[in-house]
């Protein structure tokens, strides 16, 4: 920032050479530094209820008593954050009193006299003049910064030329996050070192996943950071980061400025995001098809070629939120690995094309949007249609994170029938679970005995403990309670299927 802009301090004041201050002893540069808010005068032997941090005071002296009253007084002051005191000589006394000298510096208080031709109305009136002065620099600083930066909202690249100009007028480090929480513009480029940038970039991660609109601020080691969020409440487009602690009223409009541009380009990129996204969704189902040439045709000439077979197919799960940050990442990735990711919305959240031997991106998915995604086993674009039909069923039968569809299908067809079968399987079985209810006989449990063993009699009584002809009367009568023919195939796989929805 301009450092004309800053307030005025004990230096510039001591500077003043018509006021012809002189310093009594030395001050070391930390003290010369302190800025000074106003200058009051006063003798009152108590003056702190009426002051304030950051002032000067002027005395003449009259409210020192004896030599006990000057540690008392200048250590009152100093507790009270008084920047220094100015002894007005040739009025009650000649010269700074010793005590009032060795008293101050004591405290570290610096001293200055103010002589006797130079009124105190004059060094409180130089000080008045040097804030205004300030406050005026700054304010045309904050204008031209902001006619500076809409010019270069202009330039073609609107947006990273407003960033950049921006990073100059504050003279700091500026960057831009997008929705998935990557770093997308920094100027200067790589103003920050590594652990530095990982955690501005876990801190930007956390601001986007409350979805808040904010402005924030926080330190990094010895970096304090101001960050902005950009867009609306539960749909935030990024987050602009700035190397620099509180600003001041000025400061804080120009960064206004500059994320009222930033929000308009990048809610004009998010009508382009939506125009790219419907033609995403169109090529999801040309391949739908199962014939992928008019795709490969779109895909190449934008986005380069579609991974190559054999591929993985992944659906994400169709939450919003999520879907709009993960959809930014995966536009990032296409751009950074050309030929090996394809994405568009399907039916019911995002379809993913990635090549069977590179899963990256679908975990990173899940770790930084806790994406819930189902994968189909291997395939070529002539399968896609299916692939699509197992990576919905994975990521439906699946839990969090990423669910093969290799491991769904180990556990059968019938793990995948719904609630109804259930209550189908009842039905069926109810006759012999009755009988064995009121006769305490074990049908169901031969039934079931019977088919795990291929229908062998013997197996059967073996398995159960039991005769082979107690085996064949408990079948006959099963067979009666059904009102089914149990030599039929057809009836066996049905009671089979239907021992085994119970089973689950």
């Amino acid at each position: 920032m301009d450092a004309a802009a800053e307030m005025p301090t004990l230096g510039t004041l001591l500077a003043r050479g018509d006021l012809r201050l002189r310093l009594e002893g030395d001050a070391d540069a930390a003290a010369r530094d302190r800025q000074i808010r106003w200058v009051h005068s006063s003798d009152l032997a108590d003056p702190t209820p009426f002051l304030s941090e950051g002032l000067v005071l002027l005395t003449t002296g009259t409210q020192f008593q004896d030599a006990d009253s000057y540690g008392d007084y200048v250590r009152r002051l100093s507790a009270r954050g008084v920047v220094a005191l100015g002894f007005g000589t040739e009025v009650v006394r000649d010269g700074i009193p010793p005590e009032l000298a060795l008293a101050c510096r004591d405290e570290a208080m610096p001293l200055f006299e103010v002589p006797y031709r130079t009124p105190f109305i004059a060094v409180a009136r130089a000080n008045a003049e040097a804030i205004a002065a300030a406050a005026y620099a700054r304010r045309s600083w904050a204008l031209a910064a902001q006619r500076a930066i809409a010019l270069a909202a202009l330039r073609p690249d609107g947006l990273g030329a407003t960033l950049a100009e921006l990073a100059r007028q504050l003279d700091t480090w500026v960057g831009l996050f997008d929705a998935a929480g990557e770093l997308v513009r920094e100027h200067p480029v790589s103003g920050l070192d590594g652990a530095t940038a990982a955690s501005l970039r876990d801190e930007v991660g956390g601001v986007l996943r409350r979805g808040a609109r904010a402005g924030s601020a926080l330190r990094i080691g010895e970096t304090p950071f101001t960050l902005q969020t950009l867009g609306r409440g539960g749909h935030l487009r990024g987050v602009i980061a700035i190397a620099a602690g509180d600003l001041d009223q000025e400061g804080r409009g120009v960064v206004t400025a500059v994320i009222a541009m930033a929000g308009l380009a990048l809610e004009q990129h998010q009508g382009l995001a939506r125009a790219r996204g419907a033609l995403r969704a169109g090529i999801v189902q040309s391949l739908l098809t199962d014939e992928p040439a008019l795709a490969r045709r779109i895909v190449r000439d934008l986005w380069g070629p579609l991974p190559p077979a054999p591929v993985l197919v992944a659906v994400t799960d169709a939450a919003s939120a999520r879907a709009e940050g993960l959809a930014e990442l995966l536009e990032l990735r296409v751009d950074e690995r050309r030929g090996s990711l394809f994405f568009g919305r399907g039916d019911d959240g995002l379809v993913l094309i990635v090549p069977a031997d590179d899963r990256r991106v679908l975990d990173e998915a899940v770790e930084r949007f806790g994406s819930t995604i189902g994968v189909s086993t291997p395939t070529g674009y002539d399968g896609f249609r299916a692939a699509v039909d197992q990576a919905r069923l994975a990521r439906d039968r699946g839990g969090d994170g990423v669910t093969d569809f290799a491991d769904i299908a180990r556990s059968g067809v019938l793990s995948a029938l719904s609630s109804d079968a259930h209550a189908l399987a009842v039905a069926e079985l109810a006759p012999l679970t009755t009988h064995d209810a009121d006769e305490g006989t074990r049908l169901v449990e031969t039934l079931r005995a019977w088919l795990d063993e291929d229908c062998s009699h013997e197996a059967s009584a073996r398995a159960l403990g039991v005769h082979r002809h107690t085996v064949r009367t408990r079948l006959a009568l099963a067979e009666r309670l059904l009102a089914r023919d149990l030599t039929s195939f057809a009836t066996r796989a049905e009671i089979w299927a239907a021992l085994r929805v119970l089973d689950a």
